[in-house]
């Protein structure tokens, strides 16, 4: 009776440890396919994203290609938002001289240098020192002067700097000469010399004329 009795529990444990192996079978199997169903929906989502990607970049493509025919078909080429009749292929920039009363010995050759910059970084045009060039723009600083802008407490407390720019601006293929000044305003703390307030504002005095002359020289045709 004993012996009988421990042969059933015998068989029992290995019932039950048949049974835990199959559910450890079973879990592990799961997992590897969680693995390989996460591998699967990963690649497919990367070629679907190449997919779209490459669907994209031939949209722009080819949108680019019909935009640049329409400019072709109007005889006139694009740069950069700055349109340029086709016969145009040279520009001549000279020195923006200081005519101002008061002059900042480094404000002409930076205003001319980065007036050169953008013009040939941001159109087609070939820069050149000739005379012959279709476009030649020149021009000087004719206003440069500091004023009290706010007050407070009966002090001064805000002062400005007004830069003016009188430009020049000669289209040799039709002979036409255009000319306008444009002027500038920048205040800054009463406290700050006028020496340290050019320094603090050099960055921006630069950027903001030379914006101005170039969109006012390539904006009037």
């Amino acid at each position: 009776m004993r012996r009988k009795k421990s042969e059933d529990r015998s068989q029992k444990s290995e019932a039950r440890s048949k049974k835990l192996k199959n559910i450890k079978f079973k879990m592990e199997n799961l997992k590897v396919f969680k693995q390989k169903s996460f591998i699967l929906h990963t690649s497919y989502f990367l070629r679907l994203t190449s997919y779209f990607s490459h669907l994209t970049s031939h949209f722009y493509l080819l949108t680019s290609c019909f935009y640049l025919l329409l400019l072709s078909s109007c005889h006139v080429y694009s740069f950069k938002d700055v349109s340029i009749p086709p016969e145009v292929k040279t520009v001549k920039i000279g020195f923006i001289e200081n005519k101002a009363r008061y002059v900042d010995p480094q404000l002409s050759p930076k205003l001319t240098d980065r007036l050169q910059q953008k013009i040939t970084g941001q159109t087609r045009l070939t820069r050149t020192n000739s005379d012959d060039a279709h476009y030649q723009i020149g021009g000087y600083i004719s206003e440069d002067n500091i004023t009290t802008s706010g007050i407070s407490n009966q002090a001064a407390a805000t002062n400005r700097l007004t830069i003016g720019v009188h430009i020049t601006f000669l289209n040799t293929l039709t002979a036409k000469t255009q000319e306008f000044d444009i002027t500038r305003n920048f205040d800054f703390n009463a406290n700050l010399s006028r020496q340290q307030a050019e320094a603090g504002l050099n960055e921006e005095i630069l950027k903001n004329l030379t914006d101005e002359i170039f969109n006012r020289i390539f904006s009037n045709w």
